[in-house]
């Protein structure tokens, strides 16, 4: 596979994880500031902006968040450029893409450009987002052959989803760690429902934590997403090697997932801003290491300070 066409469905993967996981971040939290009348709405919306790498002085409001996070196509934090963002690769990877994706892809583009997120009501264009990220999760799924490109849209969204599952917990539960802020955490992840199944009544802090970051069924878990990261490697390199690792990125995330699996719950709640932000080094070091082995010395966009 030429490595311009690999790069571009590992960043369809990627963009598309990210607007899905913004989407839920921002429908939680401005939901939160609706039903939580003592809430710090400046405190809040710096937080979100802050979660998300986009740097802001001053006060903050509801529109700018808006603005920022979702609307702006020129602002590569917002949901509006990711979406445009996908529909760009798949296009410049056309003869890989197959037609569905393409034509869900290009149409949820089109949507964006027409303004439409801007003229819904936040919480719709957020459901809005939500079900056409799944939409083209599915059909990518579904209509491509489980082949390398596959794999590397599959890489793309794990290794992004790991990115900004410590994003959130880094923004929700630094400072207190109380069960509540636990419990906004889980619902912007896209878990609280999965949670209470497994673990009934208990909300603890330790309870939720141990379902996010070391879950190994559950598809949106730090360790699941890993391990899952860790495969599409493997399988880019099918070299068997009765020693040592396959590549630099198979390493970091091997590592990661590792450090993961066997330390207690309570070593990783000791200090979870560090941890988090390690996690969050694990994913841009994993990424400069796929794009050296197989996008041929093409820089990947930069998320951690929210340009591209």
């Amino acid at each position: 596979m030429l490595s311009r066409i690999a790069e571009s469905l590992f960043w369809i993967g990627r963009y598309i994880e990210r607007a899905e996981a913004t989407a839920r971040i921002l429908d939680v939290h401005l939901q939160l500031l609706v039903e939580d009348p003592v809430l710090d709405r400046d405190a809040t919306c710096q937080s979100l902006l802050a979660a998300m790498a986009v740097g802001h002085d001053g006060p903050a409001d509801v529109d700018e968040v808006l603005r920022y996070l979702l609307t702006d196509s020129q602002q590569p934090s917002a949901i509006a450029y990711a979406l445009t963002m996908a529909r760009d690769n798949a296009r410049r990877s056309r003869e890989i893409v197959s037609t569905e994706l393409w034509e869900a892809l290009n149409t949820t583009h089109l949507q964006v450009a027409d303004g439409q997120l801007a003229s819904m009501r936040p919480a719709d264009a957020f459901r809005l987002v939500r079900e056409r990220a799944n939409m083209i999760a599915a059909l990518a799924d579904n209509t491509q052959s489980h082949d390398d490109g596959w794999q590397f849209i599959r890489l793309g969204r794990m290794i992004e989803r790991v990115d900004m599952t410590a994003r959130v917990i880094l923004m929700t539960t630094y400072g207190t760690g109380s069960a509540a802020s636990w419990q906004v955490t889980l619902r912007a992840c896209g878990a609280a429902h999965a949670f209470t199944r497994i673990y009934r009544a208990s909300e603890s802090p330790r309870s939720a934590a141990e379902f996010l970051l070391q879950d190994r069924l559950f598809p949106r878990s730090v360790r699941y997403s890993l391990n899952e990261a860790a495969t599409c490697l493997e399988e880019l390199n099918p070299k068997q090697h009765r020693t040592g690792f396959s590549g630099d990125a198979r390493r970091i995330v091997g590592q990661a997932l590792a450090q993961l699996e066997y330390r207690s719950i309570s070593d990783l709640l000791g200090d979870v801003a560090s941890e988090m932000e390690s996690l969050q080094r694990v994913c841009a070091q994993a990424t400069e290491a796929v794009s050296k082995r197989y996008f041929e010395g093409a820089l990947p966009p930069e998320w951690i300070r929210g340009e591209s």
